[in-house]
């Protein structure tokens, strides 16, 4: 079978190769229709590395992924061949601490498609456990089966924020995670959410949403938007997406006294942070670490047609074509939120 294969920092190719694994008696087979490229992904190929995960050999790529069973295990029950699903990525150690605390999205031992040393699922077929595979419902699509993960983090960061019906939230950054905690923040009961940032496309896509306001940072502050959206009182919630330095010293700046401030961007090195100013206000900071129990939630809200993503799916590439799609993410175009690779047939 082909893969899209890392074979080093910069270089991608389309080639045989074979991936390991056996079909246990939990697992199922799955064949791959719709991945999406996410960051991460783009992050390995232009750097070869994220943190203390370093791509030291050929990796194939690729995490948010949805397809269609063809074999199950013999102890599998609630799926059949033929079920269309999405595939939840990162599979913990069962037995560990943090599985049996439920907060299995920072078990150290947790194995993540595209992570070095586990390969992702720009492949025709994988195997993968039965109990982090989701059946998708008529109402929603392979394309948007393969959004579920990043929107996974979306929410991840409202429930971290405990959002109160009639709150009203700030999210800083306008990519692809800031937009999905945007939604999942309204969904989650906020009644206007504001997303800031300096892509006036972006925040045109976002924006287009209803109860969603947006602020092009370049013409205004922030915390001027902000404040005069609240009489000067400040957001309920802050949802810092933007991993940038900056964002991340002024984020008490926006959020009331008394507020939540939920980290979910991830710098790429460390950043200050005005400690005085989160303590003057008493302000309580979550963080958010991919997610743990949220993609059955998510696949509901998008079966009820309360969320819609698929307006931020920018493009299609058939796989065939996924170098260039990939290298097309690398350029960070204003206007391309998600880009997808189907499969072949």
């Amino acid at each position: 079978m082909k893969a899209l294969v890392l074979e080093e920092k910069g270089r991608l190719a389309l080639r045989e190769f074979d991936s390991p694994g056996t079909l246990g008696p939990r697992d199922v087979r799955i064949k791959t229709h719709t991945v999406g490229i996410c960051g991460s992904d783009v992050h390995y190929y232009t750097h070869g590395k994220i943190g203390h995960f370093v791509v030291t050999e050929p990796m194939v790529l690729g995490h948010e992924a949805s397809g269609t069973v063809i074999e199950c295990g013999s102890e599998v029950s609630g799926l059949k061949p033929g079920d269309r699903v999405c595939m939840e990525p990162g599979i913990p150690d069962p037995d560990s601490r943090a599985s049996k605390l439920g907060i299995y999205n920072v078990d150290p031992a947790v194995r993540f498609w595209a992570t070095p040393p586990v390969h992702g699922c720009l492949t025709p077929e994988v195997i993968h456990p039965a109990a982090f595979t989701y059946k998708l419902p008529e109402s929603v699509s392979f394309a948007e089966g393969a959004m579920v993960e990043p929107f996974a983090i979306g929410m991840q960061a409202a429930l971290r924020a405990r959002i109160q019906p009639g709150d009203i939230a700030v999210v800083t950054g306008a990519g692809p995670i800031g937009m999905m905690v945007a939604l999942a923040a309204l969904a989650g009961g906020c009644a206007r959410v504001i997303v800031a940032d300096l892509a006036q496309p972006k925040l045109d896509i976002i924006g287009a949403y209803d109860g969603i306001e947006t602020v092009n940072i370049r013409e205004t502050p922030v915390a001027e938007a902000v404040a005069a959206a609240t009489d000067g009182w400040g957001a309920d919630v802050v949802f810092e997406c933007s991993g940038a330095a900056p964002a991340i010293l002024g984020m008490h700046e926006l959020a009331r006294p008394g507020g939540a401030i939920v980290l979910v961007g991830m710098p790429v090195d460390p950043v200050p942070v005005d400690i005085v100013g989160l303590q003057a206000k008493e302000l309580r900071v979550e963080t958010v670490f991919r997610y743990a129990n949220v993609y059955d939630r998510a696949i509901a809200l998008m079966a009820s047609g309360k969320v819609d993503l698929t307006p931020l799916i920018s493009g299609t590439v058939p796989f065939e074509e996924s170098i260039a799609g990939f290298d097309r993410a690398v350029e960070a175009r204003d206007t391309d939120v998600k880009l997808q690779i189907a499969m072949p047939e």
